[in-house]
């Protein structure tokens, strides 16, 4: 199927060790257009970090996965970063501290590659499960840190995080005041459709695409991106949401709520976050 407009799944990830390419074409075949793809955590590729430099493998897969996917026509930018659940891993064998100072080296060396324009955003975040209070605190200011390096480089930075609603996304958005990067710039990715509090609050949603959430994120306005968190796992085959879902889902929306707020949704607020050109 070949959509009139461009649609874009904002947070994806794609395994060559899984269905790779082939999730891709079923996107692609489904309606889909664009997306934003996003590295894996390490230890579901199998890669122990050790130092620094560990986390260049997990980069330089998921870019050129990127370039793969762009040759069968499919606008794919890449968001590097390190997962917030990576300081849990590394606390097994590591100190804290030790563990603190190598998700940071991990994320500035992910900022090398958005200056070199091989990426177009970070990602971090904060643990989405309970944690000491040692470890809350360390996960907060790694997160700081990612702020601090999309700050410089004026890009996004995506948060994974605990469930969220508005005290959660205050405090995110107090954190990124105190760096000083542009809330606009701060993607809570998973993202219940609280459109309207994240837009009084400045962070940018990227809305799970789950049944009735564009629905509700759309009553709301149009200020959000859509996603799937498809994890491309082989041992959980279809999670979170399946490649095809946002194709599905906007070309069915469509005819009940037009094409033109989705031109906002799926290229100008993209365009707008992740300052790429999505075209058709």
């Amino acid at each position: 199927m070949s959509p009139n407009i461009p649609i874009t799944d904002e947070h994806i990830h794609i395994d060559p060790r899984a269905k790779g390419i082939d999730a891709v074409k079923q996107f692609q075949n489904a309606g889909g257009t664009h997306m934003m793809v996003v590295s894996k955590p390490t230890w579901t590729l199998g890669v122990e970090v050790v130092k620094p430099d560990d986390y260049r493998v997990v980069f330089d897969e998921t870019v050129d996965i990127v370039r793969q996917i762009n040759e069968i026509g499919v606008g794919a930018f890449p968001v590097l970063g390190v997962h917030p659940a990576e300081i849990t891993k590394l606390c097994e064998r590591m100190e804290l501290e030790n563990a603190t100072s190598l998700m940071k080296a991990g994320l500035e060396i992910a900022s090398e590659y958005v200056n070199e324009g091989l990426a177009v955003g970070l990602k971090s975040g904060r643990p989405h499960y309970p944690v000491s209070d040692e470890v809350w605190q360390a996960s907060n200011s790694i997160m700081s840190h990612a702020f601090s390096l999309g700050k410089d480089l004026g890009c996004a930075v995506q948060l994974h995080t605990e469930s969220v609603g508005e005290a959660e996304l205050e405090d995110i958005a107090s954190r990124a005041k105190s760096v000083g990067i542009p809330l606009e710039k701060v993607v809570k990715h998973y993202a219940p459709p609280l459109v309207d509090v994240c837009e009084r609050i400045g962070l940018y949603p990227g809305v799970l695409a789950g049944k009735g959430a564009i629905e509700k994120a759309l009553e709301q306005g149009s200020r959000f991106m859509m996603e799937t968190d498809y994890i491309d796992d082989p041992q959980r085959p279809g999670a979170v949401l399946g490649p095809k879902t946002i194709p599905r889902r906007t070309l069915k929306l469509v005819e009940t709520y037009g094409e033109e707020v989705f031109w906002k949704v799926h290229k100008e607020n993209i365009e707008a976050v992740y300052e790429v050109d999505i075209e058709i």
